[in-house]
């Protein structure tokens, strides 16, 4: 096995320091199209030059680039990958719904046995560094979330966190500084903003990370783009030694990486080589440009170097910074294993997220017997017949299954009736909805919102909320189960009950066991909503 040493800080040239204050992402498309990016990677751990690599848990070849990773290095590099939901290995799957379902479970003792199994099966893997657990606090139901109590937050941040520990990978604490979005503009889009001021982060977004602070449990922080206008109305967050002081003169000295450059919040007002240099200079130790451009990336920090954007004394302070975190994760792990306990727990968070909401003198579940028209809202991907059924099914590489859900809710209720309906439904849907609906007891309605980068703010489709309308005007509607994000359902009518879930296979299981009676709604809502 080779012998893995610390490298010494007087011993590395200004071109090994500006390699250290950098994270390549390595991926299995990257490498297979250009296999001499990858040579060049390897070149620079060769030389010591490179702080770290990401290797997405999900990329192709994953396990794979890792192991090449881990047999050119002769230094403890950080081996990154992000695992809000959990993480898949080719061993097994361990994944919940969308990070909120840690938060609807609302138990410390879930959230620990989240980080520690993921821990595991990451270190496993051969990851010593994990972009969790999320500390943002969000007013408008992020996915993204634990809710938007900061006591809640940092209490379940900081379980996840010990149970990361005690599997032996380092922290990253996620996004800094967590302002509240006010527009809810997607950063991978264009530059979100808020308008908090620093005692206003510091009393409420910020309460998590210096909770966390107190015990150790932060090995690294994650800088977003989000502008904080009241504090520096020039630069985004990652790029502004403004905001990113007020986390330092808290008393925290850990490792600070920005999150992707490639984002639009930031290619788009200052460019590639320019954002390289100013992350660096504002303050952040890595930078994390999460492309496939390997040697334009460490060549345009070398140039902003040359340029006088980054000085010595800034450069060296990151590089030293990098050194620590990477001698940290030679410290043994607590545990190594996933015990029979561990897995029961982790599995279990995605029923005991499912959380019920309904009008007083109502229950979770429905009749069995009832004659219930069933109307199940899926992705526009889906190619939906007349009769209502899915013929392709688009979502059999995520977590909602058609015909899976169909065949459970007729083996409950084989009295009712299952129809599918686009999220941005044809006539035919909107007509074949209202004119069957009247033949049934009632109308149980099956929506999701999902967060996916790129595609803005979650919202159900005006046409959705129509049909909805439509027919409360007659109460037809009895009961709405929703995966995903809860605000999105403020604009809607009265309904008499709803069951909320996040977006898992699991999840969605449990959601219909609670509609039928046979298994308890024990979530609890991380998100008040309130509905017409």
């Amino acid at each position: 096995m080779k012998e893995i040493k610390e490298l010494i800080f007087e011993e590395l040239s200004v071109e090994q320091k500006l390699g250290l204050a950098h994270i390549i992402d390595i991926n299995g498309w990257a490498r297979r199209e250009n296999p001499k990016n990858v040579e060049f990677i390897l070149d620079l751990i060769k030389n010591h030059a490179l702080g770290g690599v990401w290797v997405q848990y999900s990329t192709p070849d994953a396990q794979e680039i890792i192991d090449l990773v881990k047999e050119t290095a002769d230094y403890p590099i950080l081996i990154f990958t992000d695992a809000e939901s959990g993480i898949k290995t080719e061993a097994a799957e361990y994944l919940v719904g969308k990070h909120n379902a840690i938060g609807c479970t609302d138990s410390e003792e879930h959230a620990y046995a989240f980080g520690k199994v993921i821990g595991i099966a990451a270190k496993k893997m051969g990851y010593n560094i994990v972009c969790n657990p999320l500390l943002d606090i969000s007013t408008t139901g992020s996915a993204r979330s634990l809710g938007s109590d900061k006591t809640k937050v940092a209490r379940l941040a900081a379980a996840e966190a010990r149970g990361m520990h005690d599997a032996g990978v380092l922290t990253v604490g996620k996004h800094y500084p967590s302002g509240i979005n006010y527009k809810n503009i997607d950063s991978h889009m264009a530059e979100s903003e808020s308008l908090q001021t620093k005692e206003e982060l510091l009393e409420y977004s910020l309460y998590a990370y210096k909770e966390l602070m107190k015990d150790d449990l932060l090995d690294g922080l994650m800088s977003s783009h989000i502008k904080c206008s009241n504090i520096d109305p020039d630069y985004p967050s990652s790029l502004s030694k403004k905001v990113i002081n007020i986390i330092r003169e808290e008393g925290y000295n850990g490792l600070i990486l920005t999150d992707a450059l490639c984002m639009m919040g930031i290619l788009s007002k200052f460019g590639y080589d320019a954002s390289r240099g100013l992350a660096i200079a504002a303050g952040n130790d890595l930078a994390l440009p999460y492309d496939s451009k390997y040697k334009e990336s460490y060549e345009a920090l070398v140039k902003c170097y040359n340029e006088g954007m980054i000085t010595d004394e800034r450069l060296d302070e990151a590089v030293k910074r990098v050194l620590a975190a990477q001698k940290k994760t030679l410290n043994p792990a607590k545990y190594t294993e996933i015990t029979e306990e561990d897995l029961k727990l982790f599995k279990s968070i995605n029923k005991d997220a499912v959380t019920a909401k309904f009008d007083e003198g109502l229950t979770a579940n429905i009749s069995r017997d009832g004659k219930h028209y069933f109307v199940l809202m899926v992705r526009n991907e889906e190619k939906v017949g007349g009769d209502g059924g899915v013929s392709v099914d688009t979502f059999s590489n995520g977590w909602l299954y058609p015909q899976e859900v169909t065949e459970q809710i007729l083996k409950y209720f084989p009295n009712s009736t299952v129809k599918c309906i686009h999220q941005f439904p044809t006539q035919g849907h909107c007509h074949r909805t209202v004119s069957f609906s009247i033949d049934y007891d009632d109308v149980i309605f099956i929506t999701f919102s999902e967060f996916l980068a790129y595609c803005g703010r979650e919202h159900l489709t005006r046409r959705v909320e129509t049909l909805i309308e439509a027919l409360q005007l007659t109460n037809r509607i009895s009961t709405l189960v929703h995966f995903g994000n809860p605000c999105v359902l403020e604009n809607l009518p009265h309904i008499p009950r709803y069951i909320l879930a996040p977006t898992s296979r699991e999840s969605v299981a449990a959601a219909i066991d609670v509609l039928a009676g046979e298994y308890p709604a024990n979530g609890k809502l991380t998100y008040e909503i309130t509905l017409n």
